[in-house]
């Protein structure tokens, strides 16, 4: 049996001999196996390693563009623009801006009532600290029929928009336009009538900053030694406004005296 045993394993071995693609085969499947799994191992471990950056950066990105603009103004009154309820006349509203913001600051206003609002001024640069008191203008229309109106709110809405600029930098409104996707719409402002027969902190605060605003308007137009050649276009603004205004409320006038 022993010798039948052994002539068993010594063909067995020349089988093989004469075949050893087999073990090749096998031995390189083993490796390649092995391999395929240490490169899959070494991958999956770089991808992991890459995965968590790529998400929080993702995931950062996503948060800014979730967050609020962040703001380079502080105004006062900070959601409404408060007028006196006196229909048929121009009254007037006030606002103060400062900046908050570390670097100088152009803003700007706008409104869908161009016909009846202007603001006084329409923009300019602020730096750093520096605050301002803007008078807005309105016309208020005089209600059909000369009924009582009873919600004191308008329609009508004013935007402040800033822009981050350099400092010697002279404003101009193209600013806004040249730069657009670095403009900040600070605020959208409602108006709201206040009736005048009923005072009130809000009117009292109105005819504070009126005041105050009307003061740095007068220093402004006092005339400083050595300031080079004069410019003109805040009041050519204003009198155009107020020539406009003047026929709108004669061709009303006219209309009356016709339907009676």
């Amino acid at each position: 049996m022993e010798i039948v045993n052994r002539q068993q394993r010594s063909s067995e071995r020349k089988m093989f001999g004469l075949c050893p693609f087999w073990q090749t085969s096998t031995t390189t499947n083993d490796f390649s196996s092995s391999s395929s799994t240490r490169n899959f191992n070494h991958n999956g471990s770089r991808h992991l390693e890459t995965v968590p950056v790529k998400r929080s950066k993702t995931v950062s990105s996503i948060a800014r563009s979730l967050l609020p603009p962040r703001r380079r103004l502080r105004l006062d009154p900070s959601n409404n623009l408060y007028f006196p309820y006196e229909p048929g006349t121009q009254a007037r509203s006030a606002i103060r801006l400062k900046n908050t913001s570390k670097s100088h600051v152009a803003f700007k206003f706008q409104t869908t009532a161009p016909k009846s609002c202007f603001m006084r001024p329409p923009g300019g640069i602020l730096a750093p600290g520096e605050s301002i008191i803007a008078t807005v203008f309105k016309f208020i229309e005089r209600p059909e029929n000369n009924e009582v109106q009873v919600d004191l709110k308008s329609k009508v809405k004013f935007k402040i928009m800033s822009l981050k600029v350099t400092a010697g930098v002279d404003y101009l409104p193209e600013l806004f336009d040249e730069q657009r996707d670095q403009v900040t719409v600070e605020r959208i402002l409602r108006v709201v009538f206040l009736d005048v027969g009923r005072p009130s902190p809000a009117l009292d605060k109105l005819k504070r900053q009126l005041a105050e605003a009307e003061a740095a308007l007068e220093t402004r137009k006092k005339p400083t030694p050595d300031t080079g050649p004069r410019v003109v276009g805040e009041g050519l603004v204003i009198d155009e406004w107020k020539e406009r205004r003047e026929k709108y409320l004669a061709r009303q006038q006219v209309e009356a005296v016709d339907s009676t």
